[in-house]
């Protein structure tokens, strides 16, 4: 792919993504912040407003804020300005392999946006599951990047799978 079409590429996905996230993001802080969990689709999906200091599943949580503030922030802009440089450099990458890539980035960029607005805390709200089998609360952020690691994983199976 040209370059500048993996650009625009990148920066639609960005831009979509961030967007989504934050909207949700405010929208969660507007209306379930300081509100009982809301309950739909049989109790399915939950919605309840967190503030989440840490990484997945609250990792890291507990840290010095100093500690917490070279990890999730600090290290985390590199890993993501990495993320971006080498998506965008890589010349064998296929679109999927670009859109995983974007979606990574996207998700990590508007974590870090909540991070820098809100205290080294991130803002989730969702939980799925039946039962007592459900995920951790989480954002759209995270569906992008979990959803960009998925699209790798399919991308390395199929490059195997040609090999």
């Amino acid at each position: 792919m040209k370059t500048n079409r993996k650009i625009l590429l990148i920066l639609v996905i960005l831009c979509i993504c961030v967007t989504c996230d934050q909207a949700t993001k405010a929208i969660a802080k507007q209306h379930l912040a300081g509100m009982p969990t809301i309950y739909a689709l049989g109790g399915t999906v939950m919605l309840h407003y967190s503030e989440n200091a840490g990484a997945f599943l609250s990792l890291g949580a507990r840290l010095p804020e100093t500690a917490r503030v070279w990890i999730f922030i600090i290290f985390n802009s590199l890993v993501l300005a990495g993320t971006l440089i080498f998506t965008l450099k890589m010349h064998s990458l296929s679109v999927m392999g670009i859109t995983a890539g974007a979606l990574i980035v996207s998700g990590g960029f508007s974590n870090l946006i909540d991070r820098l607005l809100h205290n080294g805390a991130v803002v989730d709200f969702l939980n799925v599951g039946v039962g007592r089998v459900r995920t951790g609360i989480f954002n759209l952020a995270d569906v992008a990047i979990m959803a960009g690691i998925g699209l790798l994983l399919i991308e390395a199976w199929r490059h195997k799978e040609t090999e």
